[in-house]
Formats: C-alpha cells, structure tokens, sequence
C-alpha cells in the first residue's frame, strides 16, 4: 500500500486504515490503535510492519505515544449516534470510547506532547444526539483542553458515487490563520443542523467555536454503474428472487422499474429494504435509487441490510448484493488493498471506515494548511 511520509499521526479506531490511506503522503502514522481483532489484521496486511497497538483506548497512557504527533485523528464509534440505531449518545459504552481519546490528549497535553491538530469524524447525527447535548459536552472538552474548534459536513457523493454524509470537527491548539476562517457559517458545509448545534454550545466552548473557511467542493465525474464488477460467474440473484423484492416495492417504485424496461434503457440502480409505516401498519419494503449514487454502505449489522443492485438492460432485471470490492471502490478504497476473505467481515471493515477521497480533500485543503501555518508559527 501507499508509504506515509511527513509528519507524524495518531491513527485512533483506526479501522482498516482507510483514514490512513487518505492522509498519505503527507502524514507519516506514528502510532495506531484499534479494539476490533479483525480490523486490526486487516490493516496489519494492508500496512505491513504498522505500529499498531491492539486493544482498548482506555488501556493506553500516554508514555504508549511516541514522540509529538502533528495531528490526532480519531474516528470514533458511530453505532450510539447514528440516526439509524439506538442514539445512545457519548454515555453509551461504544461511542462513550471518546471519552478514552479525550483522556490520552489530555494527558499529553498535560506533558507538553499535545498534537497541534485534532480531527474528530462521524456521522451527522452527531449535531443532534440527545438533543445536541453530545455535541456540546464534545465541544467543552476540547475548549476545557485549549483548542478552538470547528467542524464541516462532507458528504461522500461529491466525490465517488455513494451518498454519505458526515461531520468532521477539526480542532487547532493555536488560533488559525485568519485565511482559513470564515466570518459565518457557509454551505454545504455548514448546515442548519449545525448552526442548530452550535447555538446549543455553552460560552466557554461558543468563544472556541471557528467557522472553517473551505473551497467548493468537486464535481464527481463517476457514477455507480462504472464501479460494478464485470465478472459473468458474480452470484446474481434467482429470477424467483429478483421477483420477491420487485414485489416488495411500492407502487411508485414498480412504475420506475416498469417504465425503465419498456424504454429498452440500461440502468444500475441500488436497492434498500426498509420497513415503513402504511396504514398503521409496519410493512417492509424495498426502495431503489437510479440516481448514479449507492445508498450509504453500512455493516452487514447495522440499522439497514447489505444494499442489493438493480440492473436493468434490454428489458430485463437483475439483481445481486453488492460485493465488498464493490463497497471499497465506493469508499474510495483501491483495488490492491487486501480486503478480508470473508464477504461479512470485509464488509464490516468498509461500513465502518471512513471514505478515502474525502480524507483527501480535507487533508489538503485544511488540514495541511493548518500544520503549515503551525510550522510558520514555530520559526517566528
């Protein structure tokens, strides 16, 4: 896989690397951590030699962490916060683990080694979580440790053909430079929801509070249909199969597919199975999207099923799950990365990561930028 150079970072619920991999070349992972057995071997293979520690955050101490890290990048658990689960908040015992990553910068900072850059990643329901509470004990943490702090919303579908939005909070120890602020908040990166959240924030956190300066974002140039694997010997569902789902739509839904088989057109459409509320009634069904996008890739666990293709050519309909190579393109994963051989556990390591090109884009135009300004600072 790509070798990082530059300056060091702490990788935090590294996953499978994938922050990693956007963060390369310009950062170099000085150390790394994840709970997850599985996970940590994946990423063992992709990033052979990795200074990886295996276990639990609230196992490590400082002395753990080599030298000064220039930047913190922790992606921390999502299950209690997803609008799609159990909303737990940052009490609960999985994303309650930020607390754990709180507690090493802590005492890092308390020994002079706190990193100059902390990101922090998740999903957007964060900004509401307990009624926005999380997000403000979030932001009196980091306030209570000296960084100011912001955060922008960056939806995956800007970049590869999967719809994915996600909050990114990027904290800095030293006032940022004054070309990297905006004077208020700026969409699509700040949403209502956010300045909803951020109203929410107590004074000594609201003083800390930065609104991130950030160009507009790319237009994506792929859709899903060109990611799909060609592979003739792919397990594509029963005819009988394909029938069941089709059934399983809604009226509205059956017309589209209708329509798009008497046209003769080819299309590649991704399809989810939710239950629905009809009549008062909880009636499962599934919905498909011919937008060029793949819903959100979840784990095989997670608030809704493996997503299934829809694809319709010369008046036919076929249908299959999407593959775990597939679900990595759509993450912007490469195709030499080593994915797990099971289809589950690949498919858990892509759910939970986080999607390369957008680590990309804000490493270049924001995090980088932030580390220059630091290293400017340091030579005055």
């Amino acid at each position: 896989m790509t070798c990082d150079s530059g300056a060091s970072v702490y990788e935090f619920f590294a996953g499978g690397g994938l922050a990693r991999l956007g963060l390369a070349p310009h950062w170099r992972v000085a150390f790394a951590n994840d709970i997850d057995p599985t996970k940590a071997a994946a990423y063992r293979r992709a990033f052979p030699n990795a200074p990886l520690r295996e276990g639990d955050i609230w196992d490590l101490q400082a002395h753990d962490l080599p030298g000064r890290a220039g930047l913190a990048w922790a992606s921390f658990p999502c299950q209690d916060l997803s609008l799609a689960g159990a909303r737990g908040g940052l009490e609960a015992p999985r994303s309650g683990a930020f607390w754990g990553f709180w507690r090493l910068i802590k005492q890092l900072k308390d020994a002079g080694r706190a990193p100059p850059i902390l990101v922090l990643e998740n999903v957007s329901g964060l900004l509401s979580s307990n009624a926005g509470a999380d997000f403000a004990a979030l932001g009196e943490a980091l306030a209570e440790l000296g960084y100011h702090f912001g955060a922008v919303e960056i939806d995956a579908s800007w970049f590869v053909p999967q719809s994915r939005p996600r909050v990114f909070i990027v904290a800095a120890l030293q006032r940022p430079p004054p070309g990297l602020i905006a004077s208020e908040r700026h969409m699509p990166f700040h949403s209502p929801a956010m300045a909803r959240a951020v109203d929410r924030l107590a004074q000594t956190a609201a003083q800390k509070w930065v609104w991130w300066r950030l160009p507009a974002p790319p237009r994506r140039n792929i859709d899903l249909a060109a990611l799909i694997e060609t592979n003739p010997s792919a397990c594509w569902n029963s005819a009988e199969k394909t029938d069941r789902l089709l059934a399983m739509m809604s009226n509205a839904q059956r017309a589209r597919i209708d329509a798009l088989q008497a046209q003769g057109a080819s299309a590649v459409g991704a399809l989810f199975k939710r239950v629905r509320v009809e009549n008062g009634a909880k009636v499962q069904r599934a919905e498909a999207r011919f937008d060029g996008l793949a819903g959100c890739m979840r784990t095989p666990t997670g608030g809704s099923s493996r997503q299934t293709l829809v694809v319709i050519e010369q008046g036919h309909v076929r249908t299959r799950l999407i593959s775990a190579r597939e679900g990595a393109r759509l993450m912007g994963v490469p195709d030499d990365y080593p994915l797990p051989a099971s289809q589950n556990a690949a498919l858990q390591l892509i759910g939970d990561g986080v999607a390369v090109p957008v680590v990309r884009w804000l490493n270049e135009n924001l995090l980088t930028p932030l580390a220059r300004a630091e290293v400017e600072r340091a030579r005055q």
